[in-house]
């Protein structure tokens, strides 16, 4: 019998989703077990090997989530907010573990998932690396021993395709600066500047988005004071840091509690 996590990928044509197939392939301790992708796309029905020039995996890409979720212990989804809203309800009605990386969500979106984590566990991060995760605690220690002298600015760059901004790290990185501050984000973050805008508010948290190329994700949080700077980073080089994560994430929820969790929840940083 195999013993190893049952794991489905959502989204499996895109960047993420065929490189979720290399390290669950690479994995001891999971397995491929399903493979979905949107409705009309040309790789359904296919054996997904054969759909990405390779060897067949014996593995058929499909559109029927009820058919691939039955029998799975979890699903990792690298989508959109709408196709990953409408998971999380299908993951929660079928028991399976939802481990979502896709950012952008509207308040509505985050309330549909809360509300699907009450059958099943959801993780749910804007960026699944360890590095990053480490980062966001950082900021938050680092924000609360300084005090509004120090103005906190978060800088990302990110490919030209990425379609949301600031990046769901970026709103992590904002919330851990409010969160260490005692503040709301929504009341504290300048997110756009442009024209005259006068001097920078004391206490203001700035955003600023660069898109270009092929960079996969670079982040900076800048506390800028009188006479210095302190600048905490993170770089990605390799999409697979995400992917080890998200897997990492899968394995983890199973045999947890339904709830909503987050990377600091898996790698034991909320303690």
């Amino acid at each position: 019998m195999d013993e190893r996590a049952a794991i489905v990928v959502n989204g499996v044509s895109g960047r993420m989703g065929r490189m979720l197939v290399q390290v669950i392939s690479e994995s001891k301790l999971a397995r491929l077990a399903g493979a979905l992708e949107r409705p009309g796309h040309a790789w359904l029905g296919q054996d997904l090997g054969l759909a990405m020039g390779q060897a067949a995996l014996g593995v058929t890409v499909s559109e029927d989530v009820p058919a691939v979720l039955q029998g799975a212990d979890a699903v990792i989804d690298f989508t959109t907010p709408a196709a990953s809203v409408a998971l999380s309800r299908q993951a929660g009605a079928a028991g399976v573990a939802h481990v979502i990386g896709t950012t952008g969500f509207a308040p509505d979106d985050l309330a549909a998932i809360a509300d699907a984590a009450r059958q099943a566990v959801i993780v749910r991060a804007g960026n699944m690396s360890l590095g990053v995760n480490l980062l966001v605690a950082l900021t938050r220690r680092v924000a609360a021993a300084l005090d509004a002298d120090y103005d906190i600015e978060i800088l990302e760059a990110h490919h030209r395709h990425k379609v949301d901004a600031p990046s769901g790290t970026a709103l992590m990185l904002g919330e851990a600066a409010a969160e260490g501050r005692g503040v709301a984000l929504d009341e504290a973050a300048d997110r756009a500047r442009d024209g005259i805008t006068g001097a920078r508010e004391r206490g203001h948290i700035g955003f600023s988005v660069i898109r270009g190329g092929d960079i996969i994700g670079e982040h900076d949080v800048i506390f800028a004071a009188e006479g210095e700077r302190l600048v905490l980073r993170h770089v990605a080089s390799d999409r697979a840091v995400f992917a080890r994560g998200a897997l990492k994430a899968a394995l983890w929820a199973q045999g947890r509690a339904p709830g909503e969790y987050d990377m600091a929840a898996v790698l034991g940083l909320d303690r």
